[in-house]
């Protein structure tokens, strides 16, 4: 499956799982050194976007749809 990033890149996901582990934990690192935290932030948000839109398909993947008579 794609994934279009927050700087519209398409991303091809193949382990829709590990995706959503990575970005988990890659929106919450943060550098030890302040001089990056702006670098920080735009990362964050990067990932948070990720993070998200991994989700939603999850959830779509997961919820048994109702059939329409």
């Amino acid at each position: 499956m794609t994934v279009t990033d927050l700087n519209g890149c398409a991303i091809e996901v193949i382990n829709l799982q590990e995706a959503i582990k990575m970005a988990r934990q890659y929106k919450e690192y943060r550098h030890e050194d302040k001089s990056f935290s702006e670098f920080d932030k735009r990362q964050k948000a990067y990932w948070t976007d990720m993070y998200r839109k991994l989700t939603v398909i999850k959830k779509q993947l997961t919820t048994p749809k109702i059939l329409q008579q």
